[in-house]
């Protein structure tokens, strides 16, 4: 069961942006938070939780690790 687009937190908002900050994908963050990607689009471009800032705390630097090819 998928969770209402209006189930998304200021919290939420401001983990999303800092994972857009550190490069994943919208259609994964959406997979995370169980949303249609659109809700996240809407984030990103700041039509809703205009004000929200990105969460300073949450870093996961092991999200946008580049695979190395050798």
């Amino acid at each position: 069961m998928s969770q209402k687009s209006d189930s998304l937190t200021a919290f939420d908002a401001s983990v999303i942006k800092a994972l857009l900050i550190l490069g994943l994908q919208q259609k994964r963050i959406a997979a995370l938070f169980d949303v249609n990607q659109g809700r996240i689009s809407e984030i990103n471009r700041g039509k809703i939780y205009k004000t929200v800032a990105p969460n300073a705390q949450f870093d996961l630097p092991y999200l946008t690790k580049k695979k190395s090819n050798t």
